[in-house]
């Protein structure tokens, strides 16, 4: 990701524990490219792994990350909308409403 794309705590994190931030880094590389998902449906994936912990700043991260990847607006909405039976309407609507601080 562009460092001019990143959250300014990221940032400052980076400029505190520059091992620790480039290690994360390369693991997150590494397990992308481990295996035979597509980069957009990794993106998907993560971005419900973040409506599920309730993590704003990464549901705001991996739909910046999904949209560059070539994810429709429709196919994040979906990807959300999926988790209803799982985590529940109003965690999916606080995550909808976060990854809707990216789409528009």
């Amino acid at each position: 990701m562009a460092d001019q794309q990143r959250p300014k705590h990221y940032k400052k994190l980076t400029e505190l524990f520059p091992d620790v931030l480039s290690a994360h880094e390369n693991l997150g590389t590494a397990i992308r490219n481990s295996g035979p998902i597509e980069p957009k449906n990794i993106e998907l994936i993560q971005l419900a792994a973040a409506a599920s912990a309730g993590s704003e700043g990464s549901v705001h991260s991996h739909t910046r990350r999904a949209l560059q990847e070539g994810a429709t607006q429709e196919e994040i909405y979906h990807a959300l909308l999926l988790l209803i039976s799982t985590i529940g309407f109003p965690k999916v609507a606080a995550s909808i409403s976060w990854a809707q601080d990216i789409l528009e």
